[in-house]
């Protein structure tokens, strides 16, 4: 699956996402900006976007949520080992409460991967932060395994966005 996003100014990008119904397209707000998401298995609507495959998808995004994107900048030769990490996870985020989807996007055009997770609302995801899986899902790798690569893969440090979605009211 494909995934395109781009920025703008609320007015346009809704009158975009409007027209192009067909499309499964999510408008996302934050106190900055407005973000579009597209999923897709052909081509982008957005005539700039930034460009993703997601490598895992799980769940459905729905018209209403809370959406964070962890954003995390990969070395080239690190990508193999990022993404075996995340291809093999526990997978524990799936059963939490409030949680409505996961996508772990490899970026086309960037070093910079993103893993989008969608929450009911932003208590969930809080619930989630403060949880024993997420403690799990984010432990440093045990004593005595190599942790050489883990250091080396990243070419900068991630930061994270968040996003309200809110459903269409026509």
């Amino acid at each position: 699956m494909n995934v395109y996003m781009t920025t703008g100014t609320y007015d346009f990008l809704k009158g975009k996402k409007d027209k192009y119904q067909e499309e499964e397209i999510i408008l996302m707000q934050n106190a900055e900006n407005t973000l579009l998401y597209h999923e897709t298995n052909g081509k982008s609507v957005f005539s700039s976007p930034r460009k993703f495959e997601a490598i895992e998808s799980k769940g459905t995004i729905g018209g209403k949520g809370y959406a964070v994107m962890n954003n995390i900048p990969v070395s080239g030769e690190g990508r193999p080992v990022f993404e075996y990490k995340f291809k093999n996870r526990a997978g524990m985020i799936e059963n939490e409460p409030g949680f409505q989807a996961i996508r772990i996007l490899r970026p086309i055009q960037s070093d910079t991967y993103v893993i989008l997770t969608v929450w009911d609302d932003s208590m969930s995801f809080n619930n989630w932060k403060n949880s024993n899986s997420f403690s799990e899902a984010h432990q440093k790798e045990q004593p005595g395994k190599k942790t050489d690569a883990s250091q080396t893969i990243f070419s900068g440090p991630s930061y994270v966005t968040q996003y309200t979605i809110t459903p269409d009211t026509e």
